[in-house]
């Protein structure tokens, strides 16, 4: 998979991209990670990318030529064009099912807005889809584009040494994870509870899950319903 994020400040992304786990997958392609700079784009001499808005807001807005021209550079870079996608408030916010979505894709393209946003008019003419990672706001969109690019390389094939590191963490199955624990046996008067050193795979495997299911419903209670809901789907609702 190819991963290309728009930017204008790619050293910052490189540096992240370059780092632990998706750094060794970039390393041994398992996943492309590219960073290329809106600014080098653009057509002023002093290589301005953004300029006073319309209807007298305060701020800055980035202008739509360098952004739409960096876009058309990458597209010329990868095989096929890539779906492109804007981290933005004002997006569907970001959930495990669409990055399970999005992880099956050949290229995917992220636009990182700053300022007071991006000219709407450039959005309108190569953006995919809108992401949120949360409902407040950043200076700037590499960190949510950071963010979408680490849980989308993660899921590439190899990039983990087994399944089992992302399909039992939190949201990949619908169901927050499970407590977990490691040595030592006793910390602070609280131990280790007792199913996990028994040997026993099936009551083991039988606690996690309970376990699951009960955080979700403490902690989550619009997953947990979510889930029953599914459980209980007749095989005509399937």
């Amino acid at each position: 998979m190819r991963i290309d994020i728009l930017t204008l400040f790619p050293d910052f992304c490189d540096y992240y991209t370059r780092l632990s786990i998706i750094g060794r997958a970039v390393a041994d392609r398992k996943i492309d990670v590219f960073s290329h700079n809106i600014r080098d784009y653009t057509l002023n001499r002093q290589k301005q990318v953004d300029d006073a808005p319309y209807g007298g807001r305060q701020g800055m807005v980035m202008t739509a030529q360098p952004v739409y021209d960096c876009y058309k550079a990458v597209c010329g870079m990868a095989v096929t064009a890539p779906h492109l996608i804007f981290m933005s408030p004002q997006g569907k916010t970001l959930t495990q099912g669409r990055v399970k979505e999005l992880a099956v894709m050949d290229n995917i393209a992220i636009l990182c807005g700053h300022y007071e946003g991006v000219d709407q008019r450039v959005l309108d003419e190569i953006v995919d889809e809108e992401i949120s990672v949360g409902d407040y706001v950043v200076t700037g969109g590499e960190l949510p584009a950071l963010i979408l690019a680490d849980a989308i390389a993660r899921l590439q094939e190899g990039v983990l040494s087994e399944k089992a590191g992302y399909e039992e963490e939190s949201h990949y199955r619908g169901l927050l994870e499970h407590p977990q624990y490691t040595r030592p046996e006793l910390w602070r008067e609280r131990r280790v509870p007792e199913v996990l050193l028994s040997g026993h795979h099936a009551n083991i495997e039988k606690w996690k899950h309970e376990q699951s299911v009960l955080r979700t419903k403490e902690r989550r209670p619009d997953l947990y319903e979510a889930y029953i809901a599914d459980i209980h789907k007749s095989p005509l609702d399937l």
